[in-house]
């Protein structure tokens, strides 16, 4: 096991590792416990999400486990060290040490010490508390960048609950504007506070055209997050997926892509969610997803399939996020809306030779952000070097209204300023000769 000295900011070491020490800065205050000698490991890697509430203490053995007794870093935009004895004493796992970061604002993304304390984690935490701190205060800074070299490059241990999960998804809502209730975001799913965005953020490859949700139970949210889902394949084209837990569920992935579900169950109905538009249809796109009007997407009572697992004790009711199809102990159910208002009945597995894509397939397709925009869209490609691209705008009566033929690197911006506010549909040819379709919204200004 390698060591190294933390250097210079914290002033004195603890020779018992009972003790805690408090560091408070302008941006950020730092509560640690444990060893002050940074200890590498080889951690095991994984992603461990909660839906809130308490946390289920056998998912948080198998996040501690999966950082190798290393060192657990919580990150979080609000409270304060509620974590640190609970993860470095009460669940019986050795770790080196436990450091919760409360970073009280954006400028924190820019301290040295954060930096730091990020590149020597085995294992990253994100606390409850409003998901939008987290992506107003992280995207594109060094704070993601260092967290996804991490996860990519080191395989740490990652998760999070209720805010901290949420953020975890390829794609995910991003209360900016508050919170949506189901019932607001069936009868509207361009409601303003439906925030859906697919700028990137943390980055998993099991997750990267995943959506998650929380709280499940307490309120009801599948509503809103199956209309999350029409809007991510209306405004996107992307025929993403859906994580969620109720309270007191947990949801562990470990390296294979493999999910595991921890809860209470039989003494409660812990539930896990994994939704997915329904491979066998011809059409899987919503009958109406527009502004102002319910959202209808019914396809014959058969729009979405659902994998639903309790959690047990030990976690071993599963789903293989390999391929979204291979289950066990859980039961499979039929989703869709009609006329704002979400229906579920029994169903079975779906009948399809693959319901998923690679996940190396799946991050070579070309991000498009912000959506709605106003006057300017960005693609971001995962193409390194620079290559032609050839994009169309159309209008809603198949009219191509903008054009540009041009040599790109990623990412590029494209002004939009002088088209009228509606919708619009992008096809975006790459020099791999491959054609991705857009629906994007352009707001009124």
């Amino acid at each position: 096991m390698k060591k190294r000295i933390l250097p210079g900011c914290i002033l004195f070491v603890l020779l018992t590792t009972s003790w805690g020490v408090c560091i408070k800065a302008q941006n950020y205050t730092s509560y640690f416990t444990g060893n002050t000698t940074d200890t590498v490991t080889s951690p095991l890697g994984g992603i461990c999400m909660m839906g809130g509430a308490t946390e289920d203490d056998e998912a948080m053995k198998w996040f501690l486990n999966r950082a190798n007794g290393g060192d657990i870093l919580v990150l979080r935009a609000s409270g304060s060290n509620g974590y640190n004895d609970y993860l470095y004493s009460s669940l019986g796992i050795q770790v080196n040490s436990v450091e919760t970061i409360v970073m009280k604002n954006a400028a924190a993304s820019n301290e040295p010490y954060v930096h730091r304390r990020i590149m020597q984690a085995e294992a990253i935490w994100f606390a409850g508390g409003d998901q939008w701190d987290y992506v107003s205060y992280w995207r594109n800074t060094a704070i993601d960048s260092l967290i996804n070299y991490q996860i990519h490059d080191r395989h740490i241990v990652i998760g999070g609950t209720s805010a901290g999960m949420a953020i975890l998804g390829g794609y995910y809502f991003t209360a900016k504007h508050g919170t949506v209730t189901s019932a607001e975001a069936l009868s509207n799913p361009y409601n303003t506070k439906v925030t859906i965005d697919s700028a990137a953020f943390i980055r998993n490859d099991f997750l990267s055209d995943v959506i998650t949700d929380t709280h499940y139970d307490n309120p009801n949210r599948k509503g809103r997050h199956v209309a999350f889902l029409a809007r991510i394949l209306t405004d996107y084209n992307v025929t993403a997926k859906g994580i969620a837990c109720e309270e007191y569920t947990a949801v562990c992935i470990d390296e294979t892509g493999l999910a595991h579900v921890y809860g209470q169950y039989p003494s409660r109905n812990d539930i896990a969610y994994f939704i997915q538009t329904n491979c066998e249809l011809d059409s899987i796109t919503p009958e109406n997803c527009s502004p102002g009007t319910p959202l209808d997407w019914n396809r014959g009572n058969l729009a979405l399939k659902v994998y639903t697992l309790k959690g047990t004790a030990n976690g071993d009711n599963t789903f293989s996020l390999a391929d979204w199809k291979t289950g066990n102990g859980g039961t499979w159910e039929n989703w869709f809306v009609s006329n704002g208002t979400l229906n579920l009945q029994a169903g079975t597995v779906p009948d399809c030779a693959t319901s998923s894509v690679n996940p190396t397939e799946r991050s070579q397709i070309p991000v498009l952000y912000p959506n709605p925009a106003v006057d300017l869209v960005t693609f971001e490609m995962k193409e390194s070097n620079s290559c032609n691209y050839y994009l169309e705008i159309l209008n809603t009566a198949g009219i191509i209204v903008k054009t540009y033929v041009e040599k790109f690197k990623s990412p590029f911006s494209i002004d939009i300023s002088n088209l009228e506010p509606g919708f619009y549909f992008l096809r975006l040819t790459t020099g791999k000769l491959k054609t991705y379709q857009y629906k994007l919204l352009i707001a009124g200004r």
